[in-house]
């Protein structure tokens, strides 16, 4: 049997596949390929406006792809209401090599000196796709996807993956769109060069003014 490793992954997620697992402690790995996938269109993100006014205060020291394992880490933790993930041992290993390849990155949120929250993803092409987030204070992954966004619309990305729906992305403006539409955007985006910069676009402000200069 051919070795799955980074590569292959990468492979996988041009084709508009995934992978996931059942539980924390089940090493078995499986890819997801759901009728209805979920995008952020990074042309009309939307940012409401509490949250809009959270991210111009900047609570949060904004830092990307300085503490990548751990956030993967916090994102696997048990939850209230939820005490498995899908982010196993393998897919840990898997991605922590991605990001050594450049391939996945993190965007953290730090408060004196802590880590709050944040979130991870990979990128290929013009495309990112979104894996996981955590919150440890009030919004701290609400503003680390803003700041995500930003970079993404500064790097000329074309597609922001949300892989699956939830009310909470339907407030930044994700929608559902069926699987042969995502794939038609995946293959325009896979023939984009685009590059994650690993550096804040800025403060609050200036994250905010990249997102409503591409709406």
């Amino acid at each position: 049997m051919k070795r799955f490793g980074p590569r292959e992954l990468l492979e996988c997620y041009a084709r508009g596949v995934f992978p996931m697992a059942d539980a924390r402690e089940d090493d078995r790995v499986f890819l997801i390929d759901p009728e209805k996938r979920g995008v952020a269109p990074l042309d009309a993100f939307h940012v409401p406006r509490r949250l809009a006014r959270t991210v111009r205060r900047d609570p949060f020291e904004i830092r990307m792809d300085t503490a990548f394992a751990r956030v993967v880490l916090e994102c696997a933790a048990p939850k209230p209401g939820r005490t498995e993930t899908w982010i196993n041992g393998v897919i840990e290993d898997l991605y922590g090599q991605l990001h050594e390849m450049g391939h996945a990155h993190s965007v953290e949120c730090w408060l004196d000196g802590e880590l709050v929250g944040g979130l991870y993803g990979v990128s290929l092409g013009g495309a990112f796709f979104g894996e996981s987030m955590f919150s440890r204070r009030t919004d701290a992954s609400k503003v680390a996807l803003v700041h995500l966004v930003a970079r993404l619309i500064a790097d000329d990305f074309l597609l922001l993956d949300t892989q699956f729906i939830t009310d909470h992305l339907t407030t930044f403006g994700a929608v559902e769109i069926p699987r042969v539409e995502y794939h038609r955007r995946l293959a325009r985006a896979l023939e984009h060069r685009a590059e994650f910069q690993r550096a804040a676009v800025g403060v609050g402000a200036a994250a905010l003014q990249v997102i409503s200069q591409a709406s």
